[in-house]
């Protein structure tokens, strides 16, 4: 595994608690990273010698302003490469984005804003275009995340069956219980794959504010405050993973029927499978379906 891209989870918490987040977040999760967690994994980042950016995402990461604004300027003099992933909820007007954004110049070099119709209210809909008015004027290279609803019959599996500039929903997380009922359902033995995820040789893993390092969103493949993230890499074995390895060889499906689980009916696409039988798993694979932010799960949270 080379990886070269880390995204750090900062925080599990946020603002909203929209339908398509695949982590759950929401004001009432928990889970944050610390200055010194943060110092942890860049340096284990550096060790590794392949990793070239790390973005630093949610949740919500502006809530924990200080602290972002300080791994970012140490990440930055580190060598890597920095984005953020936000939801503008703080770009109440341009003036005031501006002084949000202005430590950031020179040291951030991506800022995505997540808009779509999930986030979109007038409100937040006048912050995302406060945020990238501030970011054009510190010259801070800024773009949208914005992801399609199944409604609205725009949740095609091919960019060019969407409308120009959404992703495609992706049944993961909150998404596989608030907005399956809106989708177009398959059945189950058609999902032999994944199609979103390089399993057997990632370039980017997603670190949480626990030292999970998922591989997707809730499929982990060890803790790097308890393992060196090198190590991690190294020990990786795509095809004798409890978990990978049978969705590398038949996808979802294979993962059903490796653990001998009763499927039946239509799911929305494989993630949607997918996570649905890894809810059945969890009992099984506790250390490795982790942590219980990522399914929902609100008692006993760190």
């Amino acid at each position: 595994m080379k990886l070269s891209s880390l995204h750090l989870l900062l925080t599990y918490q946020c603002t909203l608690e929209c339908d398509h987040c695949f982590v759950w977040g929401s004001p009432w999760q928990t889970g944050t990273m610390t200055l010194e967690n943060i110092r942890h994994i860049l340096v284990q980042a550096k060790d590794i010698g392949t990793v070239k950016s790390i973005y630093f995402e949610g949740g919500e990461p502006f809530l924990y302003y200080p602290i972002l604004l300080k791994a970012v300027i140490e990440a930055s003099a580190a060598g890597f490469q920095v984005g953020l992933v936000t939801n503008g909820y703080w770009a109440t007007g341009t003036k005031d984005a501006l002084e949000w954004l202005r430590p950031f110049e020179g040291v951030v070099g991506d800022i995505s804003i997540s808009s779509d119709s999930y986030h979109r209210t007038e409100k937040l809909d006048q912050n995302a275009k406060n945020a990238i008015a501030a970011a054009k004027i510190l010259d801070i290279p800024i773009g949208t995340i914005s992801i399609a609803r199944p409604e609205a019959g725009e949740a095609a599996t091919t960019v060019g069956q969407l409308p120009t500039g959404e992703s495609a929903l992706m049944y993961r997380g909150r998404a596989a219980s608030k907005l399956v009922s809106h989708a177009r359902l398959k059945d189950w033995e058609q999902f032999t794959d994944c199609p979103y995820e390089d399993l057997r040789s990632p370039e980017r893993i997603h670190i949480d504010p626990l030292g999970y390092v998922h591989i997707c969103q809730g499929i982990t493949l060890g803790n790097l405050f308890h393992i060196p993230l090198s190590e991690i890499c190294e020990q990786y074995s795509p095809e004798t993973h409890p978990i990978t390895g049978p969705l590398l060889k038949g996808g979802p499906v294979e993962l059903a029927r490796h653990y001998e689980l009763s499927c039946s009916g239509s799911y929305a696409d494989a993630c949607h499978l997918c996570f649905e039988v890894r809810q059945g798993l969890r009992g099984r694979f506790s250390e490795i379906l982790a942590p219980d932010q990522m399914y929902c799960v609100k008692e006993d949270q760190g």
